[in-house]
């Protein structure tokens, strides 16, 4: 018997070598090399180092930046970054972090010819700035943005940045996962994730497909000590195509309102409205008068795509929401008693009512140093908000005043010695007496402080 196997195996082993044989092997350097060098020289002149001068501290979290070059809080400082030319003008995306408090912007091209920068707009809800420069009569090389949905897990992607100030650094890799939370690094929570290697400067780089065609920009790295791990972030396209819109005619990008409360699809939810699986989002109410209700929407319909697009969960729906502009109308997929039903939904911008009533509290009680203000859906979508609900958030705390030891930014106030506050003027009326406690709203939880 073994010598049949070993005979056997002999003749695969023959078999395979014929085939081997068979098989051409290159004839030239062309079929033999397989190399990106075409597409990195067509890209990698849109790619720009960025230098800034600043005195603000910066502020290192397990979730990095890629922020390089020297971070003393005492001295000027000459921060590392990088950015992409995406206009023929001089206009060039990065992001938020790289130029923020800066005093100074120089933009350094791949040809080493250096320019002073002005900011044009930044977006720190997704991490995203707008800096133009002045070329002249120069015509720049510019990138081409592509669709951020057309890509898949799998597809081979190039970063291209400038990481600890080397200039033009080229690394692959493929995606990793699409529409993926980075740890609150900004209000997208839906980036790409990619394994190519990328670094600190690498900040406001490019993420670019195979066609050459830009579909992503550089923003976050998970590490714990600083350096890549095969674990980087890039804010998608889409996104960045909206925030270079509305810069170049300027503006502030809003996220249209939809005049309804969801609440993500758990598996007891689930399980209650008949659903195949936990996935899209529940309407709790449909607001009168706003673009739910003149759409059709109706308290549990689940909203399952937007555009045909998939809605798994409230980060999805804001990014999805924040990609469209007010005055669109859209399709929305809902299941209703079982059954698909498409809605069109016009888009409206969110409303400021009540108006916000601005107010800094002051006096000898606890939220001394706090400033407060009617939460409406505008008020809402500035602070990057799901949903809102009516009462008083806290929108600023003075460094080292009272308050700042029990609220944070974003908290709802929600009673005063166990009455409820209904505005502005209302917290007023009643922190003007003894205060012995004060319920805070915070992330769905709701907690109590007793005050003697």
């Amino acid at each position: 018997m073994r010598f049949w196997a070993i005979l056997a195996g002999l003749a695969t082993a023959a078999a395979a070598m014929t085939v081997a044989q068979a098989q051409p092997l290159p004839s030239d350097r062309t079929s033999l090399a397989f190399s990106y060098a075409p597409l990195v020289k067509r890209v990698s002149p849109t790619v720009v180092n960025i230098y800034t001068t600043t005195t603000a501290p910066r502020v290192q979290r397990r979730l990095i930046p890629f922020l390089g070059g020297p971070q003393d809080a005492q001295r000027p400082s000459n921060p590392l970054g990088s950015g992409v030319i995406v206009r023929p003008d001089g206009l060039i995306v990065t992001n938020a972090h790289v130029v923020k408090g800066a005093d100074e912007i120089r933009v350094v091209l791949a040809d080493r010819r250096e320019f002073d920068a002005k900011l044009v707009i930044q977006d720190e809800r997704y991490d995203l700035a707008l800096l133009r420069i002045d070329a002249g009569t120069e015509q720049l090389p510019i990138i081409e943005l592509r669709d951020s949905d057309s890509i898949e897990v799998g597809d081979v992607v190039l970063a291209i940045g400038n990481p600890f100030g080397l200039n033009q650094t080229v690394t692959s890799g493929i995606i990793s996962a699409l529409a993926r939370s980075a740890g609150g690094v900004n209000d997208s929570s839906f980036f790409i994730q990619t394994d190519a290697a990328i670094n600190p400067g690498n900040s406001g780089g490019a993420l670019v497909a195979m066609d050459g065609r830009l579909i992503g920009i550089n923003t976050a790295i998970y590490s714990q000590s600083g350096g890549s791990i095969g674990i980087g972030f890039a804010t998608p396209s889409n996104i960045v195509a909206r925030i270079v819109a509305i810069g170049a005619k300027g503006g502030r990008l809003v996220r249209p309102w939809l005049g309804i409360s969801m609440q993500r699809i758990t598996p007891d939810i689930a399980t209650g409205l008949g659903l195949a699986r936990p996935a899209g989002l529940v309407v709790k109410e449909v607001f009168a008068d706003g673009p739910g209700e003149f759409a059709g929407f109706r308290r549990n319909d689940v909203i399952v795509a937007l555009r045909d697009l998939p809605i798994d969960d409230e980060a999805g729906m804001r990014f999805r929401l924040a990609t469209l502009s007010v005055g669109e109308t859209v399709p929305v997929k809902v299941i209703r008693g079982g059954r698909e039903v498409t809605l069109q939904v016009p888009l409206a911008a969110p409303p400021e009512v009540p108006l916000r009533d601005r107010s800094v509290l002051d006096g000898r009680q606890p939220l001394n140093g706090a400033t407060v203000v009617n939460m409406s859906p505008a008020v809402a979508e500035e602070m990057g908000l799901a949903e809102w609900r009516t009462g008083v958030a806290v929108v600023e705390i003075q460094p080292g005043t009272y308050a700042g030891r029990f609220v944070r930014l974003g908290d709802m106030v929600l009673a005063i010695n166990g009455q409820e506050v209904k505005d502005v003027a209302d917290l007023k009326r009643r922190i003007a007496s003894p205060v012995t406690s004060i319920s805070i709203g915070r992330e769905g939880m709701v907690s109590t402080v007793q005050f003697r």
